[in-house]
């Protein structure tokens, strides 16, 4: 078991706890990756690798290169603390956070007949990422928890698949490796959510409550989940497909709306940390609705993806790391930066603003994508500014983490 009793202090405390580089490096890239992909949409700026589309690095970045840095982050960390076993720490860190960097380099220097150095970095990433968020589940025996490296594992099959077809072997990998790579940090973070957002609400509100929660939904929410990420990433152009993808959207609709209301007391809307995490599963839960509702009217299927994305996967991960990062530098997560408010109130327009608005008045869609990439990089700059000291400073506390 890990010894967290002795004071500790560290010069290089940043590479002693996973989330502190890849939080980092989240924070960091979320902005600098939408105000790279607000520049190409806006001038139509390409890659050197002609074959390697703008949309396509747009939705591999936001997938492989921020989802997987918020994932590392949590993971490194939160293993830790379940299985009491030391993750990776220091020169493997070090390492880890080296092939993730390079790999967010590499697509603005390589020219085509070198594109194949690309993969080489970043599934060497993702292979060391599955295998030391597998190493302490494995010794500690702790199987409940395995989901979490498997999950590390179909990103991996997932990223492979895409750079098969960025690389012209497999031309379809593309597209089923961007879905299949989405739908797994969209499980993630289902999985993440079920843990942490009720536990945080119980512990976050300044009255008792217990939150409602339901195996056969947990259970059933799971598995239909399964079945509809398969159905839209693989089936969705066949009749069957799509018609099986829109019925599982509502079963998923009903079944998630009925987890917010048993999670729900007015007392988050007095806590930044709790509503955006509350909030963010909403979105989620609006994706649902979306993909229900674009089979029967001319409703793009990117607003259903934005609704997963910049409202779900945002709101929740940006919420996740605020509070995670607070409490593992030994600060209190119930007296928050007061910027938080501001911070998730920019995402939360952010995402109505591309989601909801180009339902509203679609010929001014490039505006509100404009608008939406503005609140997105705005947020995330603040967040890294205010929580980068925290970062790569010990624990307030001196204690080891």
């Amino acid at each position: 078991m890990l010894n967290i009793e002795k004071p500790y202090q560290h010069k290089t405390a940043f590479l002693q706890l996973g989330f502190r580089p890849f939080f980092s490096a989240a924070m960091g890239v979320a902005a600098l990756a939408i105000l790279a992909w607000m520049v190409t949409y806006f001038t139509g700026w390409t890659l050197p690798a002609s074959e390697y589309s703008s949309i396509q690095w747009h939705a591999h970045e936001m997938i492989f290169g921020y989802g997987t840095a918020v994932a590392a982050g949590f993971l490194l960390t939160a293993i830790r603390n379940w299985t009491g076993v030391q993750t990776i720490q220091n020169k493997p860190l070090m390492i880890l956070f080296i092939l993730w960097f390079v790999a967010r380099l590499l697509p603005f220097v390589l020219p085509s007949s070198l594109l194949w150095l690309l993969p080489v970095f970043d599934l060497s990433f993702n292979l060391f990422l599955a295998v030391a968020t597998s190493i302490p589940i494995y010794k500690a025996k702790q199987w409940n928890n395995s989901a979490f490296p498997g999950k590390m594992f179909l990103l991996l099959i997932a990223n492979v698949m895409f750079y098969l077809g960025l690389l012209g072997i497999w031309p379809e990998g593309l597209h089923f490796g961007l879905y299949a790579g989405f739908y797994v940090v969209v499980a993630l973070i289902f999985t993440m959510g079920r843990r942490i957002i009720p536990f945080f609400i119980e512990k976050g509100v300044d009255y008792p409550f217990a939150a409602k929660n339901w195996k056969w939904l947990d259970i059933s929410n799971l598995v239909l989940f399964l079945f509809f990420a398969i159905a839209d990433a693989f089936y969705a152009s066949t009749s069957i497909g799509a018609m099986l993808t829109t019925l599982l959207a509502a079963v998923l609709f009903v079944l998630n709306s009925l987890r917010l209301y048993g999670w729900y007391t007015k007392g988050i809307w007095q806590k930044p940390l709790l509503w955006s995490l509350y909030l963010g599963y909403a979105w989620l839960v609006f994706g649902f609705l979306l993909k229900f509702l674009s089979y029967f009217f001319v409703i793009s299927s990117f607003l259903a993806v934005h609704s997963f994305a910049y409202g779900g996967i945002g709101l929740i991960t940006i919420g996740m790391m605020a509070r995670v990062a607070l409490g593992h530098t030994g600060r209190n997560v119930f007296d928050p930066p007061k910027v938080l408010i501001l911070i998730y109130s920019l995402l939360s327009i952010g995402a109505v603003v591309r989601v909801i608005l180009p339902m509203v008045n679609a010929q001014m869609y490039a505006w509100w994508i404009g608008i939406a990439q503005g609140l997105w990089i705005t947020a995330f700059a603040i967040l890294f500014i205010v929580y980068i000291p925290m970062l790569i400073k010990p624990r307030v506390d001196g204690m080891p983490g």
